[in-house]
Parts: C-alpha cells; structure tokens; sequence
C-alpha cells in the first residue's frame, strides 16, 4: 500500500511538472553569420511575433521604424513600438557591428504555447549602404532540435540609392544616417549591394544572392 502510494505520488509530481513545462517558456539559441565579402550589419533586432505581425512588406512602403533600422542602423524606434503590441512575444538585440565572416549568437525565450502558431523576424542595417538591410520575415522556430534559414538583403525605398559616403553612415563613410526630409523608391524590394554610382566599390561592397545564415536552435 505505501509502495503503491510512492508510485503514485511520483506519477503526479512528473505529470504536474510536464503541465508546467508546457505552460512555461522556450528557450532557444540564434545565431547570425554575415556571408558577404565586404559588408557590415548593424546591432540586430530579432523578434518572436504572431503571424499578424510583419516587420516589412515587399512592395509596400517601409514603416518609419523600420526606415530608421536601414538608414541609420537605430533599432530603437521599433523596439519600443514593439513592446506596445500584444502580437510579439519575445524580442532580443545584439551589440556592435557584425563583420565578414562573423558570427553573433544570442537567446530568445518565448511562451511554449506560442510555437504552434508563432513567427520569427529580424532585421539589421547593411553598411555601407544608404538604405538596405538584412531581413528574415516570419520563419517558424523549431519545435525541437535546429532550423537554418538564408536571409536576403533588401531595400527600405525611403532613401536614394546614390552611394555617396556624405550619406552613407558607419566605418567606411561616417556619413549621415536617417534622412526624413528625403525620398527614396518608396518601397521595399530587393537589394543586390553596391553599383558604383558613387564612392561605394561594387567589387567591395556588392553581393549577390542570401546575404545572411541565421540558425535557431532549441534548447529547452
């Protein structure tokens, strides 16, 4: 009898504490390598999201927040314009520039109950560029193990294209990042690097196809 009543006290404890597993958060591991030759990405902004959320549209206008991300690599206007939805789940930033052949990893904890029907972005300037940047646009997490995915490059449209340092921020120019006052295509499309159109060197600061690997791993 008391043997029976040991076993049983076990069975509630382990099903008590699978309940609350399944009610609690996942944890997951991101990691960002640059695949270009010759470009940097700004601090990243990654996000976990409902699938109403989108942090850009292709053919649609940017946001302002997010033409504050591909201009001047500020992520800041969309992170608090962020924390204000309902729709995001769970949202990390990396520190400083990210080069060539780097790679930057985080965490990013999100509600269990989220993964069945929740979404993943980011999103990160390119420099030097006058207004691109590296996007992934609602992948889904992994329910277990790891999910690889290669972000492409796009364009914000919110501010020409005329590769000039004098508008171009970062190392390479130091120039003038957010530019309000000034238009540019007017929407998102895809980006392929510098043209030398300006002081940017195509053979430098050009790419062709996925700019990004970005793994996610789970690892609780």
């Amino acid at each position: 009898m008391r043997i029976a009543l040991i076993i049983s006290t076990l069975m509630l404890l382990s099903i008590s504490s699978g309940v609350r597993a399944a009610q609690g958060a996942a944890q997951f591991e991101v990691s960002v390598t640059n695949l270009t030759r010759g470009v940097n990405f700004t601090p990243l902004l990654a996000v976990s999201h409902s699938p109403a959320l989108a942090l850009y549209s292709l053919g649609e206008p940017a946001s302002t927040e997010m033409a504050w991300i591909a201009e001047a690599g500020n992520t800041e206007p969309l992170y608090q314009q962020l924390q204000t939805t309902r729709d995001v789940y769970g949202m990390e930033r990396t520190d400083g520039l990210l080069g060539p052949g780097d790679t930057v990893t985080f965490q990013l904890e999100v509600p269990v109950r989220t993964l069945w029907w929740g979404r993943f972005s980011l999103a990160a300037m390119l420099l030097p560029t006058n207004d691109s940047f590296i996007g992934l646009n609602g992948v889904r997490l992994p329910f277990k193990g790891a999910a690889t995915y290669l972000a492409n490059a796009y364009d914000a449209g919110s501010e020409p294209n005329d590769e000039l340092c004098l508008n171009v921020p970062g190392p390479t120019c130091g120039g003038e990042g957010y530019s309000p006052a000034v238009d540019g295509e007017g929407y998102v499309y895809p980006a392929t690097g510098a043209h030398g159109e300006g002081d940017l060197s195509v053979a430098r600061h050009g790419w062709s196809g996925p700019v990004a690997k970005v793994t996610i791993t789970r690892l609780h």
